[in-house]
């Protein structure tokens, strides 16, 4: 699994590549975080669109992320899930409380 960000006006992006299960969440958790921790941004969007697996962890990771934001007052914004991601959150219902944002 990859991890890159980027921080624009609209605050920062997170774009992960690869799969998010047991194995990296872990890192994918201290690394998403540090992201916010630093950059304390108004809106921090994780792009899925690289994520090519996603279990149980992924659904965790989301839902840990959600809530360090709304700590520090910032919006979490999902883009472009991928169909695996897309998936995970469906089945736990997170697409109706996650702010999901496709085609950016």
């Amino acid at each position: 699994m990859e991890i890159r960000s980027e921080v624009s006006d609209f605050g920062a992006t997170a774009y992960i590549r690869g799969e998010i299960d047991h194995h990296n969440a872990k890192e994918a958790r201290e690394a998403l975080d540090s992201i916010i921790a630093r950059m304390r941004p108004q809106s921090f969007r994780l792009d899925l669109s690289g994520v090519s697996f996603c279990d149980s962890s992924g659904l965790g990771l989301v839902m840990g992320r959600m809530r360090k934001c709304n700590e520090i007052g910032s919006t979490l914004i999902l883009q472009n899930p991928s169909e695996a991601a897309l998936r995970m959150l469906s089945i736990a219902g997170m697409d109706k409380i996650i702010k999901i944002e496709r085609g950016v």
